[in-house]
């Protein structure tokens, strides 16, 4: 079989890159089936057109005439008008709310007179821990036998490692639901290690049918003129993109970067730390440290994709911050644009971390939460760096762009066809 006669039916949520997080993944997965040779179909749920260059795509509307999108509307209309939010209830008795069945029912109505034997797999992706896709495709038995379902998070949230703990209504029937799709998909592809392992200890059928694949890395043309005004390149900069979250604690960060100020104190004529994402609960904080340290700028919300992109190619050092957790099985979108930047990853997680791993127990920028002293002497290290060459301030690490290149994920997806396990 040539390359070019593989094709991919993806079955996805968002693509809008703007709008959420989840998006800038999918579509790097989607160009890298592309790139790789492969010949991907697309069908999204954005509710707008979204063009991809070389890819046919399909934009999946919501059903207007059904009885779940009524009542979908009528519990948003009763919230408007009475203040009162029934999705509890729902959740309760279904697991699920109305406007959820009704995603699901507009997703298999759109694919399901697809001729699945047009195709060798069938991947379905999900936004935040809707998992949409993945609920119209368990109403298409003749595609499980070809269907790879992505997960990227613990599912449901109450399996979140700690410090989360949010239970959500109806938590045991999607518990259920997620069972269901272990059980019926071929295979179970996850972005990293640690997390397939979380969840297999959860999900015995897991086990022996799941893929790891990482975010790919899709390298763009770096724009120098698309960054914002706040980013001088000509200084050294300290990036953290993305949101915060709720346990994101930018405070260790910030407390390092003031004591590498009073370690460096002519760093503050070229020195910068930026955060760039939406607000968070630790707004006020970061309003009140930023009136304290110029050198310290705090975005006033989400920032264009391609802006930030540019910025972390740019920057001098990329920032990735883990919530504080005995284990972080997560891999960030972001790690393949910072491993693509070719500069330094200040990584701040816990002990048991899927950045950790990828990046060595010997990786000299790895630190623990209250490792304030640490985490200054570092940035003052890389500093000094900067300022005697800063074309000196490297990542270099051919193994992780390996990692994540195509050419690895193409490995792993043609090995699993050669077993004919799909």
């Amino acid at each position: 079989m040539s390359k070019s006669s593989f094709k991919i039916l993806v079955i996805t949520e968002s693509l809008d890159v703007n709008a959420n997080s989840a998006a800038k993944g999918r579509l790097a997965f989607i160009n890298s089936f592309k790139a790789a040779g492969f010949n991907p179909e697309v069908y999204h749920y954005t509710q707008k057109d979204i063009e991809i260059e070389g890819v046919k795509n399909t934009t999946v509307h919501e059903s207007k005439f059904s009885v779940m999108f009524l009542l979908s509307r009528l519990h948003r209309l009763i919230y408007r008008w009475l203040k009162l939010d029934i999705g509890n209830i729902t959740s309760r008795l279904f697991g699920f709310s109305f406007g959820f069945f009704n995603d699901r029912n507009s997703i298999y109505k759109a694919i399901k007179n697809i001729n699945i034997d047009e195709y060798e797999m069938v991947w379905t992706f999900s936004q935040g821990s809707s998992f949409r896709s993945h609920a119209a495709l368990l109403k298409l038995p003749k595609w499980h036998k070809k269907w790879l379902a992505f997960v990227h998070d613990p599912y449901p949230h109450h399996l979140y490692p700690r410090p989360y703990n949010y239970i959500e209504y109806g938590y045991k029937k999607k518990r259920y639901f997620f069972m269901d799709i272990t059980k019926k998909a071929n295979k179970v592809v996850f972005p990293s290690l640690l997390l397939k392992e979380w969840m297999e200890s959860y999900y015995v059928d897991i086990k022996d049918k799941s893929l790891i694949i990482p975010h790919p890395l899709v390298t763009k043309k770096i724009n120098l003129e698309n960054v914002p005004n706040y980013f001088d390149s000509s200084k050294f900069n300290i990036l953290h993109a993305g949101n915060l979250l709720n346990l994101r604690d930018p405070a260790p960060l910030i407390e390092a970067f003031q004591q590498f100020l009073r370690l460096k104190p002519e760093a503050k004529k070229d020195a910068a730390l930026l955060f760039i994402g939406k607000k968070s609960i630790f707004q006020e904080y970061l309003n009140k440290k930023q009136a304290e340290i110029p050198q310290l700028y705090v975005s006033k919300g989400y920032e264009d994709f391609s802006r930030v992109y540019n910025m972390q190619q740019e920057t001098s050092i990329n920032i990735i911050l883990e919530a504080k957790s005995e284990i972080s099985p997560f891999l960030p979108g972001k790690f393949p644009h910072c491993v693509s930047a070719n500069k330094p990853i200040v990584l701040i997680g816990p002990h048991y971390s899927e950045c950790k791993r990828l990046l060595g127990k010997d990786y000299p920028y790895l630190n623990d939460f209250d490792e304030i002293e640490k985490l200054s002497n570092i940035v003052a290290d890389l500093y000094e760096i900067w300022k005697n060459n800063p074309n000196e301030l490297k990542l270099n690490r051919p193994d992780l762009l390996h990692y994540l290149s195509i050419d690895y994920s193409k490995t792993v997806l043609l090995n699993e066809i050669k077993k004919e396990n799909i």
